[in-house]
């Protein structure tokens, strides 16, 4: 295994931490970003489990529409039952570099820590712009993974547990290049916004204490350090949380800009 893979007991596991405060947080930062309105169609690049489009759905009413793309099976089975009531939504399979939808019929669109998965950046973004109306609306959100911080005794080890932790994706610091590749696929007025995901507590409701225990499982699964000194790794953290002298901090980046009007 090299990417984390989105398989029944990852996503069920990502599915979780969406009722968290902090992932909470974030969503109702996204939704303000795109302002979706009655009769609005909207585009999820990436849907995930479903909690985007769900509450988009209600935002856009019975005349407009959401519909969300991803290219795993347990993510969409999730999203489907999540949403089986909803009758402005629908869910497809595939990828963001090839979008199965038809040219300027979005609205807006959104793709929440999805992009930095994605290989092909240009290539899924002017997917995102042909399916978008003109003056349609983009919202990207990411985390540059370079910023990570987490306390430690022990900077060696933690260093092997997060090299092998960014092989978890493709790009570690996508956001330090996104305002570029926007401009590069034609998008216009790009903006950008920093938010602050940092903690004290080792808490399943804070991003950092959801990520310490998912970074473990990665770095066991993926083989590339002793199951032992993954486990001292998030070890350490607990005892420190224990002690209240637990620290995580990490900067995630939302990005806003327009299709070409």
């Amino acid at each position: 295994m090299t990417q984390l893979e989105f398989d029944e007991e990852t996503s069920k596991r990502i599915e979780a931490s969406y009722s968290s405060r902090d992932v909470l947080r974030r969503r109702a930062l996204v939704r303000e970003a795109i302002g979706a309105a009655p009769g609005q169609r909207i585009l999820d690049v990436g849907c995930g489990p479903g909690f985007y489009a769900a509450e988009l759905a209600a935002e856009v009413g019975a005349d407009g529409g959401v519909t969300g793309v991803d290219g795993s099976d347990a993510m969409l089975a999730l999203a489907r039952r999540r949403n089986s009531e909803a009758a402005n939504v629908e869910f497809v399979e595939g990828d963001a570099t090839a979008l199965p939808v038809a040219d300027d019929s979005f609205d807006a669109a959104l793709s929440v820590q999805v992009l930095e998965y994605v290989a092909e950046i240009g290539e899924a973004l002017a997917e995102i712009r042909r399916a978008l109306r003109p003056g349609g609306r983009l919202v990207i959100w990411d985390v540059d993974w370079a910023t990570l911080s987490i306390r430690t005794a022990d900077p060696a080890r933690m260093r092997r547990v997060l090299d092998v932790w960014d092989e978890h994706l493709t790009h570690v610091s996508l956001p330090a290049t996104l305002t570029a590749r926007l401009r590069d696929a034609g998008f216009e007025d790009a903006t950008m916004e920093g938010h602050s995901f940092a903690t004290n507590e080792l808490s399943p409701d804070t991003y950092g204490g959801f990520i310490v225990g998912f970074i473990e499982q990665f770095v066991i699964d993926r083989e590339a350090l002793p199951a032992d000194e993954a486990h001292a790794w998030a070890d350490e953290q607990r005892e420190l949380a224990e002690r209240g002298e637990f620290y995580f901090a990490v900067i995630q980046s939302l990005f806003s800009a327009r299709a070409p009007a």
